[in-house]
């Protein structure tokens, strides 16, 4: 593909590359909201789960013909021996494959910049960033929090600028701007030592029994299309194959067990409602004036609005505040940080 000519008028593609997904979303060169996609990629595995998510973005568009603007949390995983190596690895991957100069990579400073100049601190791990930058330009006080499979980011922004007590996980992990938890990938021990289950408290198995994605699924919560990884068992993923992996965390069988089971899964989501409230509220502690919106992103939305709800804080989608159409904003705000590499791309190459 490289060497090929891009129109001024191209589109642009963003790509946010984590770690167990790829997500995407293509604009027109005038910021029209055009195609979103997710698909499974555990680049853990190899770069070549990488190129196969790519393939089947291509099978629907054109990358030769098109821009791209590139965020990551992918260099994170344990393919790469530290984050500067998986942010040269990615990025180059993507620079190789597309038209020369046609391939920009979203800084900390909300700068786009071009492979190979990459430093990992200021490009490691922002696609939260990214989302915000985009969100920051129509919605100058709010409170973003993007749910994913695996974690939840929360990010003030105040009279349209960024607002954060760190840029790096380790900071934000220790602010609760970072919260590892997600609604698919989380392991259940991660979300309480003890739990109530047939008439007494117990403890929880430490071990990769369950995920998330089998409570909020026993829940009734869990949207269809959000669980696109393996179980923990690798079985399928029916009710009651979910329920027999979260009995198994109690050290019991489901049979026979059904409201038990079903009442210790909504402990669960309970605790991880508990967990991301106090994250908020840290969050919002540093707040001057009025509470802000709150705007939902990610595919966890569904447990951020009833948190919302419940405490009575005002709440919007991310794509419903950016106004993008009706009939995209459910995947555009499921899938954030594309979409908002794909708007930032726009303005970049306007």
């Amino acid at each position: 593909m490289a060497g090929r000519a891009v129109s001024a008028s191209a589109a642009v593609i963003g790509w946010d590359v984590g770690g167990a997904h790829l997500k995407a979303a293509s604009v027109s060169a005038s910021g029209e909201l055009l195609q979103v996609w997710s698909l499974p990629c555990p680049l853990w595995q190899g770069l070549d789960q990488l190129a196969a998510a790519v393939a089947t973005v291509a099978q629907d568009v054109d990358l030769a013909t098109c821009r791209h603007a590139l965020t990551m949390t992918g260099e994170m995983c344990d393919l790469f021996s530290d984050r500067q190596a998986g942010v040269a690895a990615i990025a180059g991957w993507f620079a190789a494959r597309v038209p020369g100069g046609q391939c920009r990579v979203y800084a900390v400073d909300q700068a786009l910049l071009e492979p190979p100049a990459l430093p990992a601190a200021k490009v490691a791990s922002m696609n939260w960033h990214a989302s915000a930058s985009a969100l920051a330009g129509v919605l100058p006080n709010a409170l973003l929090i993007d749910m994913g499979s695996t974690t939840t980011d929360l990010i003030r922004i105040e009279q349209g600028q960024v607002v954060t007590a760190g840029i790096d996980d380790r900071r934000r992990l220790a602010s609760d701007e970072l919260v590892y938890q997600g609604v698919v990938r989380t392991p259940v021990m991660a979300l309480a030592a003890r739990v109530p289950y047939r008439g007494e408290w117990q403890g929880l198995a430490a071990e990769y029994f369950a995920t998330t994605a089998d409570v909020h699924r026993l829940c009734g919560s869990l949207p269809p299309t959000a669980d696109l990884q393996p179980s923990a068992d690798g079985r399928g993923k029916s009710l009651a194959e979910s329920a027999a992996r979260l009995a198994r965390m109690v050290g019991d069988d489901a049979s026979g067990h059904d409201d038990a089971v079903h009442a210790l899964a909504m402990h669960l989501a309970a605790a991880q409602r508990r967990r991301l409230r106090e994250a908020i509220q840290r969050v919002e502690q540093a707040r001057r004036g009025r509470r802000a919106f709150i705007v939902g992103a990610g595919i966890g939305r569904f447990l951020i609005r009833q948190v919302a709800d419940d405490a009575g804080w005002p709440y919007i989608d991310f794509a419903e505040a950016l106004g993008l159409p009706a009939a995209l904003r459910a995947t555009a705000s499921e899938h954030a940080p594309a979409v908002a590499m794909a708007l930032l791309g726009a303005r970049q190459w306007a």
